[in-house]
């Protein structure tokens, strides 16, 4: 039988014999001795001090600085690789990329984590204390920047040339405090410690043209030609950083671009006089890059996110371009050597923009430009809410960027053209179709514009990529079906598992062996074990020490004190109304009334923990984090409630406090409303850590109920179908379904009635209003009494510690196909058409179907449009 128990530091020393083992490190920075010289080094020479008497925030910089000197060894072999291959590259463009810690990814990716901590050791210096001190990378917000992430790590772990694209953003989102239970929003200062890992590529600058007029002529054949002009130009300065696959086999890069302005001052302005004003246009500029999401609830801040996108759109595509023409004349290899991804609506930019480049800087006629544009471009949606699909004014876009809104028009055109082909009496197809939406003001389309302009667009889940084709653009579905699929979310299982959960990750390396690392599939061998009470044993106490290191970090940042043996209930996400935060603090309401007020315990201790950020503008949203916050307050205030229920909300939630929770949790609230989250990556964390999920049929959640069995996973409420017929019909009537409640009842006065505010009348009425006089838009009135019997049935099932081990075992066993190995892979197959690039790494790549799967590809002539 397996010994399933391991001490801490045996659990560790396993992880790095996991990496050792399949001779994945090689090179210099190996050796203790050579990592010893090159930190010392470093200390040395960059901060220039004696080696004696450091503190582990000083260490950060020369440890990172040490693992940057590995990792550029190994960014040059990759790139000198790709270019004997003349690979196919795949540019991943995205305006988020939430990549968290850089120095402990790479540690643990590289194999590193033990080799650095018996050094740091020897200086007195806890490795551990060294990686606190980083701050999250400010790159990104939510799912969207965690998703691109994994799939860099994904890609380089598979061997595939493949890179991200994004903005150095100076300041990040925001440092999220509460205080009196409201948000604030504080500056993310995540470069005040520097910026050790970038590597500046100030001979690589892009100039991006901005405003300005359009000039036309006709040239010596007739031929009409324009010419912007009288533009303000800014720059793009590149840095990279290095992405480093498992082993570091493969390096490869996101690059980042920061806006400068052309010159330090228009010496025009500055010559006639307006100091004042020639620096207004370089702070002007250099905004375009100093924070993610600029509020665009004024024009100026609209004004700016396009500014943001274009941007990086502009830098991205001039890269690429640069890139590709250094090694290839003209452009007929193009689409077969560059494949381009928009990660959502932010890019589709790139439609005008590479038409542009091809039609005004290399002289190409319109047919072959668009031709080469369809080909090379690709287009993942992430929304099935209208009102979340990018629109821009007609008037902005022929300011901004009038030649962009010239191109726009005319492949407008053109599409039109096809539509009236297919459909030719239909006008109000043509109008739903149109690029441009008519209107009092006319808007630009951008999702329009990226289908009409790419040759594949998909969806992230099942559902989502027919709701997709169903609801969302059914008109582009059925002129062109073969361009639409579906490629499911996945999430890094190195780290997500691996690094974030180090001693699950050494039970399934005794148990499966250490396949999995790169073939998560492999972890279904632990099935056989779900019912062994040795194994089920090992699995609750590596749970119990995670929920221990979590109730740390929650009593350090809150000051509230949670107890290990309760059922740690989690919804960590973005907070949003159809995400329904709002629909698990009433049932929280509603545990609570029934506990003080009619005396009934809950089956088992439950600790609701939430954690997530509201976009600065978004009003309710915020309400509903104070609303979290003053039922935690009352709660723990109420000597009646014994402990039974703890209510808290962690601040700051980021991809660092992320790696602490998703292995902590024991039920993982997944309860958007039906039919309105795209995907979502943290259901696939949470289970893939052994936490049941309590959800909708919504997203990726039907797609982790078809994986681990409906006897596994807690589901409730409308299904999308009973959604649609609903707002269909206009019948829902949420106050007829709250009188004939007592709980809905007793929950809703409970709102009404301050109760929650006691120093703030009227703080929630807002809440009954919206639920029960606006329609309840969310469907929280239909999904609540469902909802609360799913979750006494999770209750009752943690009761008992052998049936809940069992069915946690068994969603981690069957989680494998939610790695982003596999979405990687498939986009790979079906949209990029690339493939790795072993080279002479061949002879040493890991025997994994995840190498062999996708090195069977063959490369494609061409990319069908």
């Amino acid at each position: 039988m397996l010994c399933h128990t391991k001490s801490q530091s045996g659990i560790g020393s396993s992880r790095h014999r996991i990496i050792m083992s399949a001779d994945l490190l090689t090179g210099t920075a190996s050796s203790p001795e050579a990592l010893r010289d090159s930190i010392l080094r470093h200390v040395r020479y960059t901060l220039a001090r004696p080696k004696g008497s450091l503190v582990p925030h000083e260490l950060l910089k020369p440890l990172s600085l040490t693992i940057r000197d590995y990792l550029i060894d190994r960014l040059l072999q990759t790139e000198q690789r790709y270019r004997e291959q003349d690979v196919k590259r795949l540019y991943y463009l995205s305006m988020e990329f939430l990549m968290g810690r850089w120095l402990s990814d790479n540690l643990s990716n590289l194999g590193l984590n033990e080799p650095c901590r018996a050094v740091l050791a020897e200086l007195g210096i806890e490795l551990n204390d060294v990686i606190e001190t980083e701050l999250d990378a400010g790159l990104g917000n939510g799912g969207l920047g965690r998703l691109a992430a994994c799939f860099l790590e994904s890609l380089a772990t598979m061997n595939m040339p493949g890179f991200g694209y994004g903005i150095d953003y100076e300041y990040g989102l925001f440092r999220q405090e509460i205080i009196g239970g409201h948000q604030y929003e504080k500056p993310d200062l995540w470069k005040a410690e520097g910026t050790p890992f970038y590597i500046e590529r100030p001979h690589e600058l892009c100039t991006v043209p901005l405003y300005g007029r359009i000039e036309h002529s006709r040239d010596s054949e007739g031929n009409r030609r324009q010419r912007w002009v009288d533009t303000r130009v800014v720059i793009g300065v590149p840095n990279d950083m290095p992405v480093a696959g498992l082993g570091g086999k493969t390096v490869n890069y996101l690059r980042l671009f920061t806006a400068r302005a052309s010159q330090d001052f228009d010496i025009d302005i500055f010559n006639r006089g307006d100091y004042i004003r020639a620096v207004e246009q370089k702070i002007a500029s250099e905004n375009i890059s100093r924070v993610l999401y600029p509020s665009d609830s004024v024009l100026s801040g609209k004004e700016l996110r396009l500014l943001q996108e274009y941007f990086l759109v502009a830098c991205s595509l001039k890269d690429i371009m640069r890139r590709y023409l250094a090694a290839h004349s003209g452009f007929d290899e193009f689409p077969a050597k560059v494949a381009v991804q928009m990660n959502d609506t932010h890019p589709s930019l790139s439609v005008a923009e590479l038409m542009r480049l091809l039609l005004d800087e290399h002289d190409m006629d319109w047919d072959r430009a668009w031709e080469i544009t369809q080909a090379t471009l690709g287009y993942t949606n992430h929304t099935l809410m209208p009102e979340a699909l990018e629109r821009w004014p007609v008037s902005l876009m022929e300011r901004v960027l009038p030649r962009h809104m010239e191109i726009i028009f005319g492949i407008n055109h053109q599409f039109l053209r096809t539509v009236g082909r297919v459909w030719p009496t239909d006008v109000a197809r043509q109008g739903r179709m149109s690029i441009i939406e008519e209107g009092p003001e006319k808007q630009v389309r951008m999702a329009h514009l990226a289908i009409v302009g790419s040759h594949a667009v998909n969806g992230v889940s099942k559902l989502h990529s027919e709701l997709l084709k169903a609801s969302l653009v059914p008109d582009f579905a059925a002129l062109w079906p073969e361009r639409f699929s579906n490629k499911t979310n996945g999430v890094a299982p190195r780290r997500w598992i691996m690094k974030a959960n180090p001693e699950l990750a050494a039970l399934l390396t005794q148990t499966v062996g250490e396949g999995w690392i790169t073939d998560l599939e492999q972890v279904r061998g632990i099935e056989t074990h779900a019912n062994d009470p040795g194994f089920q044993a090992a699995f609750l106490e590596i749970k119990r020490r995670n929920k221990i290191k979590l109730a740390g970090e929650v009593f350090r940042s809150t000051g509230i004190a949670l107890a290990p043996e309760s059922m740690f209930d989690v919804q960590v996400k973005r907070i949003h109304e159809y995400k329904r935060q709002l629909l698990n603090v009433m049932r929280i309401i509603g545990d609570y009334l029934a506990l003080v007020e009619d005396g009934v315990e809950p089956a088992a201790p439950r600790s609701y923990i939430f954690a997530g950020k509201a976009a600065p503008g978004y009003w309710a949203a915020k309400q509903i984090i104070k609303l979290i916050n003053n039922v935690a307050q009352i709660v723990d205030a109420d000597s009646r409630v014994r402990g039974l229920i703890k209510v808290v909300f962690v601040p700051d939630y980021r991809v660092s406090l992320a790696e602490i929770i998703m292995p902590a949790a024991d039920l993982s609230q997944q309860i958007s409303t039906a039919g309105m989250e795209a995907s979502g990556t943290g259901n696939m964390k949470l289970a893939m850590n052994g936490a049941l999920t309590l959800g909708t049929l919504d997203g990726a959640n039907i797609e982790i109920l078809e994986q681990v069995g409906e006897e596994n996973i807690y589901m409730f409420g409308l299904t999308p179908d009973e959604v649609h017929w609903y707002h269909e019909r206009s019948n829902y009537n949420p106050r007829e379904i709250c009188g004939a409640d007592p709980t809905l009842r007793r929950v809703m006065d409970s709102l009404a009635s301050d109760r929650f505010c006691p120093d703030e009348q009227g703080l929630f009425r807002w809440i009954v209003d919206e639920i029960l006089d606006r329609g309840d838009r969310y469907f929280l009135m239909a999904d609540l009494p469902s909802y609360v019997e799913a979750s006494r049935r999770a209750e009752a099932d943690y009761r008992q510690p052998q049936v809940w081990a069992r069915k946690a075992i068994l969603n981690v066993a069957r989680t494998g196909t939610f790695s982003s190995d596999r979405t990687v892979r498939e986009y790979a197959r079906d949209i990029w058409h690339i493939r790795p690039a072993l080279g002479d790494l061949q002879d040493h790549a890991m025997a994994s179907p995840v190498h062999s799967a996708a090195a069977s590809n063959e490369p494609a002539a061409e990319v069908s449009r």
